[in-house]
């Protein structure tokens, strides 16, 4: 087990705790849209985000699919650090800013909907924006040992 998953490194960590365990629960928020863009019959697309799938449904279902994969693969990786990587923990905040600001960019700036419509994704990348980023600072602050 050793060869998958090293020792743990978390008495290196000097951030805050709060922000390895607000990873944790991003990467479980990550893990539980995955596997309903997995496992859903229309990969939550027409039934959670009310997008219409149009006259091509399977390359929609297959994109919201091959997301859902992503997000699950993703959101474990995060949960691997907050628990036994927590050195780690700023590299992947700063990696989620970057990921969510420009998911809330694209989404409500340069690629915003011509109908308006916007998925609850939308609105979660946009809540979610300033509170990564104050835990990305709160995992840079250093406390003594």
């Amino acid at each position: 087990m050793n060869r998958l998953l090293p020792i743990s490194t978390n008495r290196d960590y000097r951030g805050s705790p709060f922000a390895a365990y607000f990873l944790l629960l991003l990467g479980i928020g990550w893990v539980i849209p995955g596997l309903i863009h997995v496992f859903l019959p229309d990969g939550g697309a027409g039934v959670i985000a009310g997008i219409d799938l149009g006259s091509n449904p399977a390359a929609l279902i297959g994109a919201f699919a091959w997301a859902g994969s992503t997000q699950i693969a993703h959101g474990l990786v995060m949960i691997a650090i907050a628990a036994w990587y927590r050195p780690l923990v700023p590299m992947l905040l700063a990696v989620s800013l970057v990921e969510r600001g420009l998911l809330t960019l694209t989404a409500w700036v340069t690629k915003s909907s011509p109908s308006g419509h916007h998925p609850p994704e939308h609105y979660a990348s946009a809540l979610l924006v300033p509170l990564i980023l104050l835990f990305l600072w709160l995992s840079l602050r250093q406390k003594q040992r």
